[in-house]
């Protein structure tokens, strides 16, 4: 039989063991296409998408999911730039992705009038190179299986990240001469990066000796495997843990689980766990003077674990404020922090103030027990008439599935779901939204990784984030993805709603026009009659919280049954 450079990217795409390919159709990757469906029999499996960036945002949920990355395919310059801005947030929330991409003949003599003209760059990788961690434009059959296993190395090499490889389309489409051997995927990992033993024990010491220590993690949970050590960690030195939400890092029905940063103004030593933004969290930000004040008391000690630089680029400053800590280890937390629970177990023993530690413990479990009980109250006691209460609108959805087999994924509505639902296991929650017009890819990643098992994938979603990408909701029809999405609809951009009347405030205009350029309305858009257009299950718009309940039992049915659905409820902006 005879084969094709682009048979063999399949071939590599299959030893790898990449399970899907998402993509939108491009005349660039034809010869790829073919490959995928004819030559390996739709292995990995094509997820077709209406959008570019819709197919980068389910590579992006499902790397959430799993850790490891699918493959996602752009056509040339268009759909290079059409997906760039899911690639930088992909790079941003450290999420192993390949990104393949096809460009227009490299030979002027081979190529179509005007259009592979338009569609071919120099290098096209020039275009994402500042926000994936290597890219890649092969010729050469040996090249195409070195730069492949190249790239799937760096993606998932911690820090993880996109990685984007090109091949020239005509190249695609040549006959291969002579075989080629594959690489084998087990001897293309690195081993994990080790803490210096030293920087370990220093900061255990600092630990164990703290009076009031406080821990601070925000993507450590990306490795769920992680959790149990840190939960661990915590009730060893009997510490708050501040889960900044990049992943679940502490179950929030652990007793040491906090949401708040205010916990923080008495501590004496803070450890920091893959915390993106160490000055964010050790500061207080007043917006409106954009003046930033610092949290912690002097003296307190610092000290953070985690990949700080690496991978740091200079284009965009995602790195955020710099910030001076006492101790700095660079490490992968999977080893540092069970290297930190033997350390400090083992001073441990030799201390006598377990019936302090034992105190703080009962005292900060109480207090946890009170704030989530306040929690619940506020929620049970809002506004249920129009618009509901979002605490109110959280509360009912929560009703519905708890004690169902479910993970999250999509909007915090106001930081009321993790206040009011029980996220026990890592597996509950796949990580915080990243902004608008990605929620919705993201969360279909999400619910792909989950396709064909009984968990119950629920989808938060808002409204301007679905207003980009309607046609996202087909691709859940198409690709047999049963979800629950609940709509957190608002009917506005609220977000920069409330900056406009900021602005308004300080400059004494007037606040009531606010709204201009910001709202959702005149028309409202009906969310439930789009999506039973494209395939759904959908009811609303419901604007009293007493029907929620009952709407989502009914669409809980669906979903059971194989069909995505949807729930339009109507809220309060906040």
């Amino acid at each position: 039989m005879r084969k094709y450079v682009s048979d063999l990217i399949v071939d590599l795409l299959q030893r790898f063991g990449v399970p899907y390919v998402s993509l939108n159709p491009g005349s660039s990757f034809r010869g790829l296409h073919d490959s995928l469906v004819n030559y390996g029999g739709n292995r990995p499996e094509i997820v077709e998408c209406p959008h570019e960036k819709i197919a980068v945002g389910i590579a992006h949920g499902y790397a959430r999911v799993t850790g490891r990355p699918m493959a996602t395919v752009l056509h040339n310059v268009v759909g290079l730039l059409h997906g760039s801005m899911g690639i930088y947030q992909a790079f941003l929330d450290r999420v192993p992705m390949l990104v393949l991409g096809a460009t227009g003949p490299a030979d002027v003599a081979l190529r179509r009038p005007r259009i592979d003209w338009d569609h071919t760059a120099l290098l096209q990788g020039t275009a994402v190179r500042d926000f994936v961690k290597w890219d890649d434009q092969p010729v050469g059959v040996d090249a195409v299986v070195e730069s492949f296993a190249r790239g799937y190395r760096v993606a998932c090499t911690e820090p993880a990240g996109p990685v984007y490889l090109c091949y020239d389309v005509a190249f695609q489409e040549e006959e291969l001469k002579r075989e080629v051997a594959l690489p084998d995927p087990a001897r293309a990992v690195y081993t994990r990066l080790q803490p210096d033993p030293q920087a370990v024990e220093r900061a255990s010491d600092w630990l164990v000796e703290a009076r009031r220590p406080v821990i601070v993690a925000d993507l450590l949970g990306r490795h769920p495997e992680t959790v149990a050590a840190l939960a661990e960690l915590a009730e060893l030195l009997a510490a708050p843990v501040v889960d900044a939400g990049g992943r679940l890092n502490l179950p929030n029905t652990h007793p040491l689980w906090r949401r708040s940063r205010e916990v923080l103004r008495g501590a004496d030593c803070v450890l920091l766990l893959d915390v993106r933004d160490p000055f964010g969290w050790l500061h207080e930000y007043d917006e409106r003077e954009r003046v930033a004040d610092r949290l912690v008391a002097d003296g307190c000690r610092v000290v953070e674990v985690g990949y700080g630089d690496l991978g740091i680029r200079a284009w965009s400053h995602q790195f955020q404020r710099y910030q001076e800590v006492d101790l700095s280890i660079l490490a992968d937390t999977r080893e540092a922090v069970p290297a930190l629970v033997e350390c400090c177990r083992d001073r441990l023993r030799s201390r006598g103030d377990a019936d302090e530690r034992s105190n703080r413990r009962a005292r900060l479990a109480e207090e946890h027990a009170r704030i989530r009980g306040r929690w619940r109250e506020v929620a049970q006691s809002a506004r249920p008439q129009a618009p509901m209460a979002t605490s109110r609108f959280v509360w009912e959805v929560w009703e519905q599935i708890r004690g169902r087999d479910f993970v999250f994924t999509g909007s915090l509505v106001n930081d009321w779901i993790p206040k009011l639902w029980d996220f026990d296991r890592p597996d509950r929650y796949a990580g915080k939204p990243l902004g608008t017009a990605t929620q919705i890819g993201i969360s279909l990643g999400v619910g792909l990784a989950y396709r064909g098992s009984s968990k119950l994938v629920v989808n938060v979603q808002t409204d301007g984030d679905l207003m980009y990408d309607l046609g996202a909701l087909w691709v859940a029809s198409h690709s047999r993805i049963p979800m629950l999405t609940v709509m957190f609809n608002n009917r506005a951009y609220y977000n920069d709603w409330e900056h406009q009347i900021e602005v308004a405030r300080a400059r004494g205009r007037d606040e009531a026009r606010a709204y201009v350029g910001m709202e959702l309305d005149r028309p409202a858009p009906d969310f439930a009659s789009v999506a039973r257009a494209l395939g759904w299950y959908a009811e609303g718009p419901i604007e009293d919280a007493r029907q929620v309940g009952p709407a989502v039992q009914r669409a809980l049915r669906a979903v059971e049954e194989g069909t995505p659905a949807l729930v339009d409820c109507v809220t309060a902006f906040r």
